[in-house]
């Protein structure tokens, strides 16, 4: 089933100012975008002094040295085959709720209170766009990797800021520093600009550091989703900071890449700004997301 989606407006302002409050944004369709985080401090700031800077930098070290092009093919083709376990989607959700991320510097809740935040920010401003309302539930699921029952990765093989391997690294990746001691930024075959890529090649056709989010797109792919491509290129790429914060790596994009980034864009705002401390009523909300659940995925899937 093909389901078509209309492009986001781009040419209205989607942030303004709150009357009477200069420092509140609000997006889209009102969600207003907090000027903290869940620490009282600015959101993605990996320099600032802060209770989780030294967490942080520690697990951003680990990834980048060990994130190369071999790692993340050896993990593709073992998590490809999804011969884990089988269960729903609300079960990954409720197995999902007993970790924290490591990589984030601006939360330290359980993972459900992240999903609801975000989800619901976008079902505020986008009542109409129920595929993207789920995937503000369902894109962090591929965190299961944590679990025992998933080989129990570690934080670095799971969470974080992605990027492509098989290419050079971009300066603009979060503590580049440490890309430099990752072996393939010494190999010839990897750390040109495009490496064993070409231009326009398109971002299926590149492999991402492995982690949650190639997960889950490959759990929602291989079950059969009716997920709009938009939806499944959220997944993929959420986590991809250095393409949608920083316009980095866009020559190995094409057409469809292009059109789906206008919808990345748009979901980034909730992922990021809607993190705080503030929590959903679940049970209250449940029923909304079971039914898109049943509309978007089989009852079992395969992980």
């Amino acid at each position: 089933m093909t389901i078509v989606i209309e492009q986001p407006q781009f040419d209205v302002v989607a942030e303004r100012k709150v009357a009477g409050d200069p420092a509140e944004l609000v997006l889209d369709g009102g969600f207003a975008v907090p000027d903290a985080n869940a620490f009282g401090r600015t959101f993605r700031n990996y320099e600032e002094e802060s209770e989780r800077k030294e967490t942080v930098e520690e697990f951003y070290r680990t990834n980048h040295i060990n994130q190369t092009y071999d790692f993340v093919r050896r993990m593709r083709e073992g998590y490809g085959r999804l011969d884990k376990t089988e269960m729903s989607i609300w079960e990954c959700i409720e197995l999902l709720n007993e970790f924290v991320d490591d990589s984030d510097p601006d939360l330290d809740m359980p993972q459900i209170e992240h999903l609801l935040q975000t989800a619901e920010a976008i079902r505020k401003d986008y009542p109409d766009e129920d595929w993207l309302h789920l995937t503000g539930l369902i894109h962090d699921l591929g965190k299961v990797l944590l679990h025992p029952t998933f080989g129990e990765l570690p934080q670095w093989a799971v969470v974080g800021d992605t990027f492509p391997v098989g290419c050079a690294f971009d300066e603009c990746n979060v503590h580049f520093k440490y890309l430099k001691e990752n072996p393939d930024h010494h190999n010839p075959a990897f750390n040109t600009k495009f490496g064993v890529y070409s231009e326009g090649c398109g971002l299926d056709n590149v492999l991402m550091s492995w982690g949650h989010d190639d997960y889950m797109c490959l759990v929602a792919k291989e079950n059969k989703s009716t997920l709009p491509s938009a939806g499944l290129f959220i997944i993929r790429y959420h986590s991809f900071y250095p393409l949608h914060k920083h316009g980095a790596y866009m020559d190995l994009m094409n057409e469809e890449d292009k059109e789906n980034l206008k919808w990345l864009h748009v979901f980034n705002k909730y992922d990021l700004y809607s993190k705080s401390s503030v929590r959903i009523d679940v049970e209250k909300v449940k029923p909304y997301y079971m039914s898109l659940i049943q509309k978007y995925f089989p009852d079992k899937l395969r992980w």
